[in-house]
């Protein structure tokens, strides 16, 4: 028997031939996937029609994918609206439920840009049963304070700011808007330009707020604060005196005005609003913590102590709280050895080492506050050298690690 012999390919061969293979195999894959994809507005709109918001954005998107189609102002005028109500779609799910997930958190915007953008390719666009352009952006306010505040709230203030500017630019389209949104709308506008730095937008913002009809304590309070760092004391009277109006008896406004008489100097009557507060101030965290701290002005740490220790049971692991903690016990410790030093001078060494014990115990207290404080604010150098003073009177093994701290932080 011959043998038989065979015609063979070189490897090479056979993998340049698979190379093409593969190729062809996956434009013909890509070019199957195109025609899937394919839409047009005339679908999108149909899906809009059906409130099948979630596909038409599908159909829409793929249409702004299109040259052709994302020159036309009606492709656009089709975006607006099928974002528009999907957002109210989203915001409705939400407000029935507080544990539903926005899955389209950019809807309300994207229909802000989309109105707008139609508008500028054509003044006249139109579609039937759909929001013209105008109608559209000045219904959008509502949404995109929601979606505006989400991003504050995370600390997106850049992002905040640019979707907070759109709902402003959406409430004063039309006046009176459709419905008020008494002063809420400008009161987290001027917050996010106070967090970015922009104080005097802020300001001017926070009185647009009050002039909306705004009943926001905060408001107030942070008008206040702006006219206090600006030592504006005319402008500062007359926010309280406004507030006071609007919202009589509030607790808030009332530790203000006792702030304000610290402020120009007129502690008498400060004290007198003190002695005054009503109960609702022990009631609240943020206001112990602000009365404290006139109690630390006037050094009363053992007055100021006890409402900061109320305050923690009311909102524990505040570092506020314990950096303020750790002030008055650091002061206390300080008091009661002066006590004792005064006591062993007598020749009273029993009392002596009563108010010793005391001191220590205190020293300890505010070493363990300002530590919690300092593994918020690794960086706050003030609390690393009040911590270096308590090691170095505790004579503790910290002391040296401390210190490194302090130096690498100053170079």
């Amino acid at each position: 028997m011959k043998n038989m012999r065979f015609t063979t390919i070189p490897l090479a061969e056979i993998r340049k031939v698979k190379r093409i293979v593969l190729f062809l195999f996956a434009c013909f894959i890509f070019s199957c996937s195109l025609s899937a994809q394919k839409s047009t507005p005339i679908k999108a709109y149909n899906l809009f029609f059906d409130k099948d918001f979630v596909k038409a954005k599908e159909a829409i998107d793929i249409c702004m994918l299109d040259e052709k189609l994302a020159q036309k102002a009606q492709t656009w005028l089709y975006k607006a609206n099928i974002y528009f109500y999907l957002a109210n779609q989203e915001y409705d799910a939400k407000r029935e439920n507080q544990e539903y997930q926005v899955k389209f958190l950019e809807a309300a915007e994207g229909a802000f840009d989309a109105f707008t953008k139609a508008f500028e390719l054509s003044k006249n666009v139109e579609a039937y049963d759909m929001l013209s352009p105008n109608e559209g952006l000045a219904k959008l306010y509502a949404l995109l304070l929601v979606q505006g505040v989400d991003e504050l709230i995370i600390g997106k203030y850049s992002d905040a700011k640019r979707i907070l500017e759109k709902a402003v630019s959406s409430y004063e389209l039309v006046s009176p808007p459709q419905f008020s949104l008494h002063g809420e709308l400008y009161y987290y506008y001027a917050y996010t330009l106070e967090m970015l730095n922009d104080s005097e937008n802020a300001t001017l913002f926070y009185n647009k707020a009050i002039l909306d009809g705004s009943n926001n304590v905060n408001v107030f309070i942070r008008l206040f604060e702006n006219y206090k760092k600006d030592k504006k004391i005319d402008k500062i009277k007359e926010i309280l005196e406004a507030g006071k109006k609007s919202l009589p008896n509030n607790p808030a406004l009332i530790v203000s005005e006792i702030d304000y008489y610290y402020f120009i100097g007129e502690k008498a009557t400060a004290q007198k609003l003190i002695d005054a507060l009503p109960s609702s101030v022990f009631e609240n965290a943020d206001l112990l913590v602000n009365v404290a701290n006139f109690y630390i002005v006037d050094t009363n740490y053992t007055k100021a102590y006890d409402l900061l220790k109320k305050a923690n049971q009311i909102t524990p692991n505040n570092f506020v709280i314990f950096y303020n903690l750790g002030v008055c016990a650091y002061y206390l410790s300080e008091e009661n050895f002066q006590k004792a030093n005064d006591l062993e001078v007598k020749g009273d060494k029993s009392n002596a080492m009563i108010f010793k014990t005391k001191s220590e115990n205190f020293l300890l207290e505010a070493q363990n506050y300002f530590e919690r404080v300092h593994q918020t604010e690794p960086q706050d150098i003030n609390v690393m050298y009040t911590l270096r003073s308590i090691y170095a009177r505790l004579l503790s093994p910290k002391y040296d690690e401390m210190d490194a701290r302090i130096k690498a932080a100053e170079q």
